[in-house]
């Protein structure tokens, strides 16, 4: 059998074509885990897993990553950590100046 690289092409392609069903649709997988000891129910575990587009998600209301400050910090919120930052620099940096001088002095 000759070497053809048509169905290798066309296994990506089809893979293409499903993730970007995926991403424009969506995709939900849900289950539960129980664990239990002689029939009495000790934890429950829920699981839910989306997988979608930003543009999906946002479509559906699904947009907490704008407001988590971690992920998208606002331009007040970064500019406040960033003077708070500066001002740790300079105060560790008084401390290590001081530090070596009197290090220097004790020699």
């Amino acid at each position: 059998m000759p070497f053809n690289q048509q169905p290798s092409a066309s296994r990506s392609t089809g893979l293409v074509d499903v993730l970007d069903r995926v991403l424009d649709k969506g995709l939900v997988i849900a289950g539960d885990i129980k664990i239990s000891l002689a029939e009495v129910e000790l934890i429950t575990i829920r699981v839910r897993l989306l997988v979608c587009s930003l543009d999906k998600a946002q479509e559906i209301g699904l947009d907490w990553w704008k407001y988590d400050r971690y992920l998208s910090p606002g331009k007040q919120t970064a500019m406040v950590e960033n003077e708070r930052l500066k001002k740790q620099i300079r105060a560790l940096e008084r401390r290590v100046s001081r530090l070596s001088s009197n290090h220097q002095r004790r020699r």
